[in-house]
């Protein structure tokens, strides 16, 4: 009798051993999952960041190269149309969960980088908007602002793959699928986007 009563008491602690390290490794599974969920949208609120930079800057941009081309009109407009559908979407760190709604960001991304690249080949062709120093200033700050939302495009990219693989990973799967963590999307290059726009009008 004593024999089966340790026997059951040594079963019902191993159980109890049992479930106390499966709850820990729940707890710290869910905990992970939730810092690189955290790590993704930091990341996207960076490359939003860097996204607005740029759109701030096209207003005082279109008015400088106004003042050299008015008659340049179709450009302008363009650009500022661009600017505009760029601003109609709000892209949510939920959304980003949709690859479709990711791929509809970009596109109107690439739209205004298309519009802006038209903006500046027209500088080309007017020598003294190319030596004006306020000119000069904020084709300097768009440069930056190119450089830095490929950075944070990338370093974006980075985080949502750590995320990703982490979900998909043995047991954090489940844990994924009980508590709704969902893939994130990528950013994907457009083609002919290796590199960011030239707005060296220096030559």
């Amino acid at each position: 009798m004593k024999k089966g009563l340790a026997l059951g008491l040594g079963c019902l602690v191993l159980i109890i051993i049992a479930v106390v390290v499966l709850a820990f490794s729940a707890w710290g599974t869910y905990n992970n999952m939730v810092a690189l969920q955290q790590s993704v949208d930091s990341a996207w609120a960076q490359v939003e960041n860097v996204y607005q930079r740029r759109a701030d800057l096209i207003p005082n941009l279109v008015e400088t190269v106004k003042g050299y081309a008015a008659h340049e009109k179709e450009v302008f407009e363009a650009v500022t149309a661009s600017r505009s559908q760029v601003g109609s979407i709000k892209l949510t760190p939920e959304m980003l969960n949709n690859p479709a709604e990711l791929q509809k960001f970009q596109q109107a991304q690439t739209g205004l980088t298309s519009a802006l690249s038209r903006l500046l080949a027209v500088a080309e062709n007017y020598p003294d908007l190319k030596a004006n120093q306020n000119f000069l200033e904020l084709q300097s700050q768009l440069e930056g602002a190119e450089n830095r939302i490929a950075v944070e495009r990338k370093r974006f990219n980075e985080v949502a793959q750590q995320y990703n693989t982490r979900i998909m990973q043995f047991p954090a799967n489940i844990f994924a699928r009980l508590f709704n963590f969902q893939k994130k999307a990528y950013f994907q290059a457009a083609p002919g986007s290796e590199q960011a726009p030239t707005v060296d009008f220096t030559n």
